[in-house]
């Protein structure tokens, strides 16, 4: 019975054969998961199921670019990524509308250039972090920026725990370094 296989073998089995079948359980699988997290992050339910819908056609035109390793981490992911796209469009609308409605006064020089360092430095982040390699990247992401403890990032991935700890730490001085190399890193 196919509803039995583990989320790795229904993978391979997609890509073996392309059946979306295989596809389609493992999204009924993580559909709940997925869509509690879009509601976290859009606040709002139907722009949550509009995206949850998205995903499981960007999981079935992706999936075959990539090797997923562990599927849960991959989608889970693909779906935070999704959401911040989502968020920063709306954003980027909203600003819009405000520019349109009504010119702001122009920063202070001085706050110019604080946000400018600030822009840089998480731009310098943000590619150090895409340096890492899969598993610390994973790790770091979840524990960071979505403040999950050890025990939920190992149920999340299928690392163990002490697997988790070594990739943030690892993680964590790795990105150190990344950072320090860049040419625009001040020290």
């Amino acid at each position: 019975m196919i509803s039995n296989l583990t989320d790795e073998e229904l993978l391979q089995r997609y890509k073996a054969e392309g059946n979306s079948e295989y596809i389609g359980l493992l999204f009924d699988r993580y559909a709940l998961l997925l869509l509690g997290m879009c509601m976290k992050y859009l606040k709002n339910e139907e722009d949550a199921r509009d995206s949850v819908q998205q995903l499981f056609l960007k999981v079935l035109s992706e999936v075959n670019r990539h090797r997923v390793q562990y599927f849960r981490a991959w989608i889970y992911q693909v779906a935070k990524n999704h959401c911040l796209m989502q968020l920063r469009k709306k954003h980027i609308r909203y600003q819009e509308e405000i520019t349109d409605q009504q010119m702001p006064a122009p920063a202070a020089p001085e706050d110019t250039g604080r946000f400018r360092e600030k822009d840089q430095l998480l731009e310098n982040m943000e590619q150090a972090l895409e340096q890492l390699n899969p598993e610390q990247r994973t790790c770091i992401r979840l524990f960071y920026l979505d403040k999950q403890s050890y025990q939920q990032i190992s149920e999340q991935t299928g690392y163990t725990l002490l697997q988790v700890k070594s990739y943030i730490q690892n993680g964590k001085r790795n990105l150190k370094h990344l950072i320090e190399k860049q040419p625009s890193h001040k020290r």
